[in-house]
Formats: C-alpha cells, structure tokens, sequence
C-alpha cells in the first residue's frame, strides 16, 4: 500500500459501542452509492463537501454573504439566508466568519497518517474491551483504497479492524479490503430486488452476490438489517432474508436495527426534505415475532440500539 494516501470523511467517533466488538474509533468516510429513504446521515451521501446551515442559530448578521466568494450566499425577502446549492463549493470563507456557529462543512480531505494517529490514541480503550476502528460511511468501498492501506497501518499495529459496508460496491474493491479486515458489519435490507431498488435506487443483486464473498472469505461477519414497520418486517421479507443468512453459514447472526427519525434535522441542514418522514417504527411485538422468525432458522438474533 502506497504511503501518503488521503480520503474524505465527515466524522471520527470515538468511545462508539454499536459499531462492532468493544470500544471502538469509528471513521466516517463521505459518499454512499444507495440513496436509502430511511438514511439518518443525510451528510454522508455526497461524496463531495457540502455547506451545512441549522438555521435556529444563524442571528442573521449577513457576515456570511460579505465573506463568500461565489455570491452563492443571499438573504430572501423574510431575512433568511439563502444558499445556491449547484453554485456553492464548500470553501469554508463563510464558516470563518460565522461567529454563532450556524454554517459548517460537512466533510474533509484527510491523509491516512493523520487518522491513524488519531486513532492510535485510543489504542488502551482497544486493549481492555476488546475493541478497535470501524470504517463506515456512506460506503466506505467508494474509497475502498483508503480504507484498505488504513486498515494495513493497523493491523501492523494490532488493532482489529472492522468494515461496515452496504455491499454495494464492485466485488474486487470488496476482496481487496477483505484482506485486511478482521470483522464485517453487512446491511441486508430488502430481498426483493424491486422493493430494493425503491427504497434505495439500486437492486440487490450485486449486494447479495458480496454477502456470499464475505462468508466464503474467513472474516467474522454480522448482517444487520434496518427495521421498518410495513416495509421490511413483514413475515415473508423476513422468512427470505433469514433463510439467505443461514445459506451463508452456521455461525452467522443477525442485528435488528429497528426504525428511527434521529437524522431528520440534518436534511434540513443541508435544505433537503426527510425521504423517511412516513415511514414508523416497528412495535416491539412486532420486533420480537421478527426476531423469533430468524431464531426459528437457527439464525442467531439480537436486537440493537
């Protein structure tokens, strides 16, 4: 792997405990290939910088409009600030100059050394619960390269690795961070590859076809399937989904993410509507038939957060 590599991510977590085994540095890469209707980080689709405004703190100083130089940045006929999306190229002047803290960028250049330093810090969270970093996104395989030499520099330095993908990427990109992975977190959100396409953009057929790479691979894998009432829960959806995981091993378990509208404010950020707004979360009997319908294959479940 080359030396110097650089990405770009819009997050670095750290002390998470949902995204794989123990304490764990989870990395945000930028860009995703699906557009899920349910998406909560509405930051990580484009792949490219964006300009982020939450208007309740903006004071209306016109600081913003001065600074920027495009001219992307107005003020409509109410006082409010208007920004031209297609013009807008996320430089940061504005933010600069934005003493209350209402615009930000989503999104930053950062070289593979810079990260893994940053997460080398976390190293004796890693020892003592059995943890270490989490590449997610978007979907980390749009920068499978990156992802790959980072995961290299630490596993040198013994530190699991662990990828969270939607399997929506090319199977070469897929295999070749798979060699540096010690643990994969892998969505499976439809088995009808029309629905799929719905709700999405995108059929499963390519997803499903790297489900099987990464059970055949020898990397310890979860499935983890996004629950939606009346969209994903139904028993048919499920009995598919849970007989598609025990094709692909005995030892494979499977995570329940119900529902939720978390990640509805930040749509509003970046002055887009909420795809999910009419979609619910699943009852909890409705959570505990579905998790018993994968027990009854034999398909071990748990119920996450």
């Amino acid at each position: 792997m080359q030396e110097g590599k650089s990405g770009i991510i819009f997050n670095i977590q750290k002390f998470s405990v949902h995204d794989g085994p123990g304490i764990r540095t989870t990395v945000f890469m930028k860009g995703c290939s699906l557009y899920c209707l349910w998406c909560a980080n509405a930051e990580s689709i484009s792949p490219k910088l964006e300009l982020g405004i939450i208007r309740k703190l903006c004071n209306r100083c016109g600081k913003c409009i001065e600074a920027c130089p495009g001219k992307v940045i107005s003020c409509n006929t109410d006082n409010v600030i208007k920004i031209d999306r297609d013009g807008c190229t996320a430089c940061g002047e504005c933010v600069n100059v934005c003493y209350p803290g209402a615009l930000t960028i989503y999104g930053r250049q950062a070289a593979i050394d810079d990260i893994f330093k940053e997460i080398c810090r976390d190293e004796s969270f890693f020892e003592s619960s059995g943890g270490g970093v989490t590449v997610s996104g978007g979907e980390p395989l749009r920068q499978a390269d990156f992802v790959a030499a980072l995961f290299e520099k630490c596993r040198e330095a013994d530190i699991h690795t662990c990828l969270d993908t939607s399997g929506y990427a090319p199977s070469e990109k897929l295999k070749e961070v798979l060699c540096v992975t010690d643990y994969v977190l892998f969505d499976i959100k439809h088995m009808d590859p029309v629905i799929h396409r719905r709700l999405t953009g995108q059929p499963n057929e390519l997803i499903l076809k790297n489900a099987k790479i990464v059970a055949t691979s020898g990397v310890e894998l979860l499935c983890r399937i996004p629950l939606i009432a009346g969209i994903n829960d139904t028993m048919s959806n499920i009995t598919e989904t849970a007989q598609f995981i025990k094709s692909l091993g005995t030892d494979i378990a499977v995570e329940l993410l119900p529902y939720h509208r978390l990640g509805a404010g930040k749509y509003q950020t970046l002055d887009k509507q909420y795809p999910g707004r009419s979609f619910a979360t699943p009852l909890p009997e409705q959570v505990k038939l579905v998790k018993q319908k994968f027990e009854q294959f034999n398909v071990p479940c748990i119920v996450g957060g």
